[in-house]
C-alpha cells in the first residue's frame, strides 16, 4: 500500500514539474512580495499530527510559488544561468533515493568511480590539458565535483597557501609558526574578479591584492609582474593568482597567455575561474581565451550554470592531487578501509567530509544530450544575445559600453547613470523580466544574460520591445519635466522682448528703403 502511494504521489509531482516548466513563460519572473509575506502564510510551529498530502501539495501554489524568482524563465536575465533539464532532475531523483554519503571509495565505490570518469569526460570535452585527467599515465592530477565555485576558489587558495608555507618552512633554518608565515603571504586577482575571491581571503586570513584591469577589463601580465616586484620589496611572499575567464560584470577575460608565464617564472599557483564561460569551451571555436591554460594549477567551472546540470554541481580540477591531499587529509581509524592506498577518497579533496552522488546527473545529461546538442545549446544562447545587441545598437538612445562576450549583453542609456538606474527600476518593477545593474568604472550599466534553454527569438524581441518602449516613455517624461522646469519670463522681460521685436522691425524697414 505504501509503495502504491509513493508511486502515485511521485507521478503527481513529476506532472506538476512538467506543467510548471512548460508554462513558465506565463509566470511573473520576479515575485510581487515584501519581506515577511511568505512567513505570514506559515504557522508558527510544526504540526503535532501528520497532515494529509493533498493539503501539503496544494500549498505549493498558495505559499511557495508567489515568492519564487523563476530562474528557468526565458525572461530571467539578471544573473548568469542556473539551468536544469529533465535528465539532470532524474539523475538527482535517483541520487536522492540511493542517498549515499560518498566520502571514501569504500562508502560507495560507484559514487567515486563514476565521478572520476565524468571529470575525465568533461576535461576532454572542454579541451583542457591532459594533466587534469585522473586516467593518464603522465598525470598527477584529476577532477572532483564541489558544491560551488566559491568553495572551489577557497579550496584552491588553501592548497596554494599550504604548499607555499611548506616551501618557506623548508627554506628556513629555524622553526617559525605557520601563522607568522601566513601573515607574509599575498595573492592576486583582477579588480573585476568575483566577490568569492575576497571572501576566500577573509576566511584564510590571507591578503588579496586586486589589480587594475585594462581598457577591455582584462588583467594583463605586465600589471601582475609589477605588483609581484613591489610586494617582494615590501617583504611579502606572492603565492597565487586567481584569473577569471568571463567576469561577473561584463564577461571579460583575463589574459592567460601573459599571466601564465609570469606565474611560472615567479612560482605562483595559477587558479582559473571560468564559472560561466567554461561551458562555452564545448565549442572549439570559443576556446580562444584558453590560450595559456597549460600554466594552470587548478581550473573550475559550473555545469550548474549553462550546461543544464542543475545546482549544485561544480567541476574543479587540480594539476597535482597530492597538494590537495596534504591540505585536507585526516586519518581517523573509522574512515580507513582496506583499499585506502589503491583507491581515491574524495574526502581528502574538499572541505566537508560528506558528499552527494552528484555525478549521476552529470552522467545522465552528457549521455542524453551528447556533445553536439550541448554545443548547439551554447551557440543558440550566443545567437540570441547577438540578436538583442543588434537592436540595442540600432537605437540612438542606447549604447553598449563593453564588448559582448558569449550570452551577456550590457547596455545603458546615453543620457547618464540616473536615467539608466530608473530604467532598470521600471523594468524589474514590472515583473516582466529580471535584470540587475553593474558598473564599468563610474558608468552604471544593465546586464542582460540569455539564460534559459527555452529562449526564442520571439522572447528576445518581446523583451526588447518592453525595454525600448519603457526607455522612450522615460525619456519623454524627462524632456517634458525639463521644459516645464524652465523659468517663465517675467512682465518686465516680456516688455523688453516686445521692444526688441519692435526695434528689429524698424531696422528692417530702414534697410529696405
Amino acid at each position: 500500500m505504501q509503495a502504491e502511494e509513493y508511486n502515485r504521489r511521485g507521478k503527481e509531482m513529476v506532472d506538476y514539474i512538467t506543467q510548471y516548466l512548460s508554462s513558465i513563460r506565463d509566470r511573473r519572473v520576479i515575485p510581487d512580495v515584501k519581506p515577511g509575506d511568505t512567513q505570514e502564510l506559515l504557522p508558527d510551529s510544526a504540526p503535532t499530527e501528520p497532515e494529509d498530502w493533498e493539503s501539503i501539495f496544494n500549498d505549493i501554489e498558495r505559499v511557495i510559488m508567489p515568492g519564487v524568482v523563476h530562474w528557468q524563465s526565458p525572461h530571467m536575465h539578471a544573473y548568469y544561468p542556473s539551468l536544469t533539464s529533465w535528465p539532470s532532475m532524474l539523475g538527482d531523483m535517483l541520487a536522492d533515493a540511493i542517498n549515499c554519503v560518498g566520502f571514501t571509495w569504500a562508502s560507495s565505490p560507484a559514487c567515486t568511480e563514476l565521478e572520476m570518469k565524468m571529470m575525465d569526460w568533461l576535461c576532454k570535452a572542454l579541451g583542457l590539458p591532459y594533466f587534469f585527467l585522473h586516467h593518464h599515465p603522465d598525470s598527477r592530477g584529476g577532477g572532483v565535483l564541489q558544491s560551488t565555485v566559491s568553495e572551489s576558489t577557497l579550496v584552491a587558495l588553501l592548497a596554494a597557501r599550504k604548499d607555499k608555507i611548506l616551501q618557506l618552512r623548508a627554506e628556513l633554518d629555524h622553526d617559525v609558526d605557520d601563522s607568522v608565515l601566513n601573515s607574509r603571504l599575498i595573492a592576486y586577482s583582477s579588480d573585476q574578479a568575483h566577490s568569492s575571491v575576497e571572501k576566500a581571503g577573509l576566511i584564510s586570513l590571507v591578503k588579496i591584492r586586486f589589480l587594475p584591469a585594462d581598457d577591455q577589463l582584462s588583467l594583463r601580465g605586465d600589471t601582475l609582474k609589477l605588483a609581484i616586484q613591489e610586494d617582494r620589496r615590501r617583504g611579502l611572499e606572492p603565492f597565487m593568482l586567481c584569473a577569471t575567464l568571463g567576469t561577473t560584470g561584463v564577461c571579460a577575460f583575463d589574459k592567460l597567455s601573459e599571466l601564465g608565464p609570469v606565474c611560472e617564472e615567479e612560482a605562483l599557483w595559477l587558479h582559473v575561474d571560468a564559472a560561466y564561460a567554461g561551458s562555452a569551451y564545448f565549442c572549439p571555436e570559443l576556446r580562444w581565451s584558453l590560450e595559456g591554460i597549460e600554466f594552470a594549477h587548478s581550473f573550475v567551472f559550473n555545469p550548474s550554470k549553462w550546461m543544464m546540470v542543475h545546482f549544485d554541481c561544480t567541476a574543479f580540477w587540480v594539476r597535482d592531487k597530492y597538494k590537495l591531499q596534504q591540505t585536507f587529509s585526516v586519518d581517523p581509524v573509522y574512515l580507513r578501509h582496506e583499499n585506502s592506498q589503491a583507491a581515491t577518497d574524495f574526502m581528502h579533496w574538499q572541505i566537508p567530509l560528506s558528499r552527494r552522488f552528484r555525478s549521476l546527473k552529470l552522467w545522465f545529461v552528457l549521455r542524453s544530450f551528447g556533445l553536439k546538442k550541448l554545443q548547439a545549446h551554447i551557440r543558440h544562447g550566443i545567437e540570441m544575445a547577438k540578436l538583442l545587441e543588434s537592436h540595442i545598437k540600432s537605437d540612438p538612445n542606447f549604447e553598449v559600453p563593453a564588448q559582448r562576450h558569449l550570452g551577456l549583453v550590457v547596455f545603458c542609456l546615453k543620457d547618464g547613470n540616473t536615467l539608466t538606474q530608473e530604467l532598470l527600476r521600471r523594468l524589474t518593477g514590472s515583473g516582466t523580466m529580471y535584470l540587475i545593474p553593474a558598473e564599468i568604472h563610474t558608468k552604471r550599466i544593465i546586464r542582460f544574460t540569455v539564460t534559459s534553454q527555452f529562449t526564442t527569438a520571439d522572447d528576445i524581441l518581446k523583451d526588447w520591445g518592453i525595454i525600448s518602449k519603457t526607455a522612450s516613455g522615460l525619456l519623454a517624461e524627462t524632456k517634458a519635466s525639463s521644459i516645464s522646469a524652465q523659468p517663465k519670463p517675467g512682465k518686465d522681460e516680456m516688455i523688453r522682448t516686445e521692444d526688441n521685436h519692435a526695434g528689429e522691425e524698424a531696422d528692417k524697414r530702414v534697410n529696405a528703403c
